[in-house]
């Protein structure tokens, strides 16, 4: 039975700062679809805190990349809403990013996963700041990746409305009073998984 690989594409929600690695939604998912049975390696993940969407694409340029993944997840854009980086630019950028996840899926549109951003502006990191400029601006960030998904047949997982609800929880947060918590994570990959498991 062939062991399927996964490469995870992001920034700090990705990686899951401050939780340990085993709370990331990687890797809470990965737990969730082995515990299915399936027989996944552990996620190949190429995220760090901080990244905007043209970081990482630097940054996948100068990285040995398998030739071939059975899944490839996304999430990332909210480093570019935070500086203040233009949203045309953004999806110039979240089009490459889906054009090398159809190349690494060899052209498998339903094994690509984009994960919308969370609105932070919920969380008590934000508590200072203009949060209905935040949520409009995350809004339309989510627009492009809703967009660029249904074009290329993606799989697009909306995290934003619930996170907007729970998001500034005590329990949704971690000691930076911005990030997610394991709990919130687990959330995320049961959407994650459950998409993997049905394709």
């Amino acid at each position: 039975m062939k062991t399927n690989t996964w490469l995870a594409l992001g920034d700090s929600y990705t990686i899951g700062e401050g939780v340990p690695l085993h709370e990331s939604y990687p890797y809470q998912a990965l737990q969730l679809l082995r515990n299915q049975g399936l027989l996944f390696h552990a996620p190949e993940i190429i995220a760090q805190t901080g990244w905007t969407s043209n970081e990482l694409i630097a940054h996948l340029h100068q990285v040995r990349l398998r030739p071939e993944y059975d899944y490839v997840s996304i999430l990332i854009g909210v480093n570019n809403q935070y500086r203040g980086m233009e949203v045309k630019d953004f999806e110039t950028t979240l089009e490459w990013l889906a054009e090398k996840a159809l190349h690494l899926t060899n052209n498998h549109a339903e094994k690509v996963v984009v994960i919308s951003i969370p609105d932070w502006g919920v969380t008590p990191f934000a508590q200072d700041r203009d949060t209905s400029v935040i949520h409009d601006a995350i809004d339309q960030f989510n627009a492009i990746n809703q967009k660029i998904s249904k074009e290329k047949g993606f799989h697009y997982i909306d995290i934003t409305t619930e996170y907007r609800s729970t998001g500034m929880l005590q329990e949704s947060v971690v000691d930076d009073k911005l990030h997610p918590s394991g709990k919130v994570y687990k959330e995320w990959a049961e959407k994650v998984a459950g998409v993997f498991y049905i394709v």
